[in-house]
């Protein structure tokens, strides 16, 4: 689980910042605001990708994506983003999960996959 959050938090990152920079062009926002929500923005999807696996790392990776589908009310491209990117935030935990489940059944099998004597 922990590489496919971590893949969709690292193209978040990016997202955030080239949304920052559609955002500066709105004149009722100030360069300096639009950057330290940005960068605060920016700082935690790079920290969760390290702390997908421990307590209330998913959660706070949701807490993310609602932050940026309300984004759209400054950068009205990002409900669609925020959206795709919530749907792939879904996508990694729910396959991440199914993924860690299947190599944990085949460690307790002895990683053997293949029947006896072949």
């Amino acid at each position: 689980m922990r590489t496919l959050c971590a893949s969709t938090l690292i193209g978040e990152f990016f997202v955030i910042g080239f949304a920052g920079l559609v955002a500066m062009k709105d004149p009722g926002l100030s360069t300096g605001t639009v950057w330290t929500v940005s960068g605060i923005a920016m700082v935690l999807s790079i920290l969760l990708c390290g702390m997908i696996t421990r307590p209330g790392g998913v959660q706070l990776g949701w807490a993310l994506q609602i932050a940026l589908i309300a984004a759209g009310f400054f950068v009205p491209t990002m409900f669609f983003m925020g959206a795709v990117f919530a749907a792939l935030w879904w996508a990694s935990v729910h396959y991440g999960r199914k993924i860690d489940e299947a190599k944990a059944r085949f460690s307790a099998e002895g990683g053997q996959n293949s029947p006896s004597g072949a």
